[in-house]
């Protein structure tokens, strides 16, 4: 029988259940791999759900977009924290996690073969959903620190191009953007006619006085696509619940793809976004505090390393992106360091790297105990394999 064949043959293959499934098979692997946070989310996401069952029209369909009340909160958020103002050429749409916000963007301002520019390193889903569109990535090299360079982005426009993407805080190397590349980018995107694709699921994510600033505040401009995410500041990761804010003349676009994929958010999770939304500051003040203390606790391992690893200056997600000094496979390295040291982080292959030995280091799933143990095997680890 002939084997059947599609697109998705030439898609890469998710790295993290790859990793998950080495783990599984190494019992006591303590994971620094897997990008999600440590906490739950809010008391107020549970109280919100006796609102959602007290409604037995909630158990029917819902608004494409999202429902109204949610709407207005994102919008008050965005307003006070992103400086968005929500207005009558921009608009909401609140989707099932950001990755689904990137692949509807895609799919709602190509055509197959388009090309859209991505940072290296990438984040894989991005790629991913370009492969999956049947557009070509355009890979741009960000400079020695991991930061933009936009005189290279706008040299690699052509004809073709569709849209540049820009993550900060980043992942996978937790870089933050300075707002002048930021205004850069979105310059050129104007001057050009094609949209920024701004992923910032990691707004909240910054250490060290630095501030995350968002394309989307920078004024009037047809051309912006934002996206936020739940899923890591609120804990929320299997709620499936993010937004993006779109020109206005993109929202019918972007109704069509969701209707057919989604129909609509879970509306039982979007009242539980919507009770996140209420939480104290003292909420995520606390959480990231905690996170910013293990964070230092893991670069101070990490620093350990000099010599055997290049580490690059990161103040915001939670993650740390190491060059490793080795000719070692990237893949074969983190299989050792789990079979030999039950110590899980992810190759940079998945993220574009192929031009060295690099590892995404996270640390966000940990609490200082596991923080401890987790890096000290990390470390140790690195020392025995790439010494031997």
């Amino acid at each position: 029988m002939e084997s059947l064949t599609s697109r998705m043959q030439g898609v890469q293959s998710p790295i993290i259940p790859v990793v998950g499934e080495l783990i599984k098979n190494s019992p006591g692997t303590i994971s620094l791999g897997q990008g999600v946070v440590h906490y739950n989310p809010p008391p107020e996401t549970l109280e919100f759900l006796p609102k959602f069952l007290a409604e037995p029209a909630n158990n029917l369909y819902k608004s494409v977009e999202g429902i109204p009340p949610l709407l207005t909160a994102l919008a008050g958020k965005l307003q006070a924290f992103n400086g968005i103002e929500i207005n009558g050429e921009n608009c909401i749409v609140v989707t099932a996690g950001s990755n689904m916000g990137f692949m509807n963007a895609i799919l709602a301002i190509t055509n197959p073969g388009d090309e859209i520019i991505l940072n290296t390193p990438y984040y894989f889903n991005h790629e991913m959903a370009i492969a999956i569109a049947g557009c070509r990535p355009v890979l741009v090299a960000t400079d020695e620190n991991y930061q933009l360079r936009p005189e290279a982005i706008a040299q690699a426009i052509t004809p073709k191009t569709r849209a540049i993407v820009t993550i900060s805080p980043n992942n996978p190397t937790g870089v933050v953007y300075s707002e002048a590349a930021l205004r850069q980018v979105n310059q050129i995107c104007d001057t050009h006619g094609i949209y920024h694709i701004s992923d910032e699921a990691y707004e909240y994510f910054t250490y060290n006085g630095v501030k995350h600033v968002s394309p989307g505040a920078f004024g009037k401009s047809k051309y912006t696509i934002s996206l936020f995410s739940l899923s890591k500041a609120y804990g929320f990761a299997s709620w499936r619940i993010g937004y993006m804010v779109i020109p206005k003349h993109l929202f019918v676009a972007i109704k069509k793809v969701q209707d057919t994929i989604l129909i609509c958010p879970p509306v039982i999770s979007q009242y539980a976004a919507l009770g996140a939304l209420q939480a104290k500051e003292e909420y995520l003040q606390s959480n990231i505090g905690a996170i910013s203390q293990v964070r230092q606790l893991v670069l101070d391992s990490l620093n350990r390393l000099q010599g055997l690893c290049s580490i690059t200056p990161a103040n915001g997600a939670f993650y740390f992106f190491l060059k490793v000094n080795t000719q070692m496979d990237a893949f074969e390295l983190v299989k050792r360091l789990i079979q030999e040291h039950k110590v899980a982080v992810i190759p940079g292959t998945t993220f574009g790297m192929d031009d060295g030995c690099y590892l995404r280091v996270a640390y966000g799933a940990l609490q200082k105990e596991t923080a401890k143990e987790g890096i000290e095997r990390l470390v140790q680890g690195l020392e025995t394999i790439v010494r031997s």
